[in-house]
């Protein structure tokens, strides 16, 4: 789907800061310092420092457009909608950021309920921009009491290709709202409007649908069938409330204002990261503003931060997610994702302990929670989460895979090895062929000097599988090397090091590799690159002491080449 290319070119200007500050900025110290740093979290897409930063500046310079299209922009993407709209009230007829200022006043409109003047902002075109537009009328339709207005506008957008999944998804959710669950149903499974694309919020949406239809079997169903393949918490929650006959009255959108939130949200998800994600992250800040129960929202602005690296506010935004609310853990798990990315593992850590401890029958907690140890170095640890999680499941689904895949590398880490190749073996049972593991298992093994046909085979599969890993690759040289076959493996390691040139242990086994086959100043200068390239203090001192004496005699000490790294 395109983006809205008007729209998008209002914010891409109302970002952009021009090369020099405004003249009115130059006369004074203290507006020139807070445009400057403005300007500098723009750039770093800090948006809380930045609309500090722009309305410190429009306090010494009220008028200037400059600064009050800036903070307009930096306001709306935090949500901060009443000061976004003061804002946009004080900004100049005919100066840049019209559009934006536009979406806000919108988005206010909406916020409280006016939709007759929602509607005559559309007819302006000063409302949301493209897409937008079009689908928020008819919702404003079905508000202003129109079913049947509301229902042409949506069909008519169904001639669009670019807009008809849209459209048949919000009359789809339109007939629900009005009641007419037979219909909806009927659209949203795509059995009468075509392929409607299953998310979990259409699959929340449409199970609601079915309790209504007295379907409750069928409801039941879609979820087992959509949790088997992501077990998503918030509809896991769902199905026990299904399954224990505790679903109330249809409440996923029942108004016109939840189904606008609706349409910047649907909007927002079909953009993703597009654009920087300043357009999306503004459209779910909107859904949210309209809809403060919209969580999903909360969500997906918290991931296209993450997705732009803004760590911290993405926390911030997963934090806003209430607990109780069914979105809670997700979005935990987001907050946690985010403060390990922003440097805090301390802190993603303590937040997903706690959440494990609160929901202890949840899997997908308990393997994040070994994801991230794992990569915190805390093997031993990892492995206890990685067992919970696989306690609560049906390991005979291929999805799980990954967990004993994980956990046998954690057994690896801490040198227990019966477990960890029996858990390498499990991962291949469930997933043939994978080629992570089939390599992990595969150089394990000729590390060991143990089953080298059979790791040599594995290996062989891993590079035709992903011919350009260079850290598969470099295994396929290594088994060579290790079979004492030095010519052979000459070919692969020189692949794996184009391939990965700054890898320090690369480097080096392309030295050893050059050395077997009397390629010695290659191997030097190998062994230098590779030293140059900040490995271990260990593998550093191995590869000094090679230069210093030379490779036959660190075998010599170390008792032959099935001893080296």
């Amino acid at each position: 789907m395109p983006l809205a290319r008007p729209l998008t070119a209002a914010i891409a200007l109302a970002t952009a800061l021009s090369l020099s500050p405004p003249v009115a900025a130059q006369s004074g110290e203290g507006l020139a310092g807070s445009y400057l740093a403005a300007r500098l979290a723009v750039l770093q897409g800090d948006h809380r420092e930045a609309a500090e930063y722009f309305e410190r500046a429009l306090a010494a310079d009220p008028g200037n457009p400059v600064l009050i299209s800036n903070a307009l922009f930096a306001n709306a993407a935090l949500g901060r909608w009443d000061i976004a709209a003061d804002i946009a009230a004080a900004l100049p007829e005919g100066a840049t950021g019209q559009e934006l200022a536009g979406l806000v006043q919108f988005v206010q409109l909406i916020r409280a309920g006016e939709l007759e003047g929602a509607r005559a902002a559309i007819e302006a075109g000063r409302a949301g921009g493209p897409f937008i537009d079009e689908l928020a009328a008819g919702w404003i339709a079905l508000g202003e009491g129109n079913m049947d207005r509301a229902e042409a506008s949506f069909m008519a957008l169904t001639e669009d290709p670019s807009l008809a999944e849209l459209a048949w998804l919000h009359l789809g959710l339109a007939r629900a709202a009005v009641g007419d669950f037979e219909t909806a149903e009927e659209i949203l499974s795509g059995e009468r409007a075509g392929r409607i694309s299953q998310t979990e919020r259409v699959v929340r949406a449409r199970a609601e649908i079915l309790v209504q239809l007295d379907r409750r079997g069928d409801a039941l169903d879609l979820l087992d069938s959509y949790t088997q393949r992501v077990p998503d918490p918030a509809l896991l929650a769902m199905q026990a409330r299904i399954g224990a006959g505790a679903e109330g009255p249809y409440d996923f959108v029942t108004t016109a204002q939840e189904g606008i939130a609706e349409v910047f949200f649907t909007v927002a998800q079909a953009f993703g990261s597009d654009g920087g994600g300043n357009l999306p992250l503004i459209y779910a800040r909107a859904a949210h503003g309209i809809a403060p129960g919209h969580s999903d929202a909360l969500i997906l602005a918290g991931q296209l931060l993450l997705d732009t690296e803004r760590y911290e506010l993405a926390a911030d935004a997963f934090g806003q997610v209430a607990e109780g609310d069914d979105q809670y853990v997700e979005a935990q798990l987001g907050r946690a994702e985010a403060l390990e990315r922003q440097g805090d593992t301390e802190a993603a850590l303590t937040a997903l302990t706690e959440l494990a401890e609160a929901r202890p029958d949840l899997a997908t907690v308990h393997a994040t929670l070994g994801d991230m140890l794992r990569r915190a170095d805390r093997c031993a640890d990892a492995i206890g989460s990685y067992t919970a999680a696989l306690d609560l499941v049906d390991t005979s689904q291929p999805r799980y895979w990954f967990v004993h895949y994980a956990r046998a590398i954690c057994y690896h880490d801490i040198d227990d090895w019966p477990p960890a190749e029996a858990d390498f073996r499990r991962a291949l049972e469930l997933n043939p062929g994978q080629p992570e593991v089939l390599n992990y298992l595969g150089y394990s093994l000729v590390e060991q000097r143990r089953n080298l046909d059979e790791a040599l085979g594995m290996i062989e599969e891993a590079v035709a599988a992903r011919p350009e890993s260079g850290y598969i690759v470099d295994s396929l040289g290594w088994v060579y090397y290790r079979l004492g076959r030095f010519e052979e493996a000459v070919e692969p390691m020189e692949r794996a090091v184009a391939l990965l040139p700054t890898d320090p242990i690369i480097n080096d086994h392309l030295g050893d590799v050059y050395w077997m086959v009397g390629r010695q100043r290659e191997a030097r200068f190998q062994w230098e690159r590779a030293l140059s390239l900040e490995p271990t203090e260990e593998d550093g001192a191995r590869i000094r002491l090679k230069l210093e004496i030379g490779l036959d005699r660190v075998l010599e000490q170390e008792g032959g080449v099935g001893e080296t790294q």
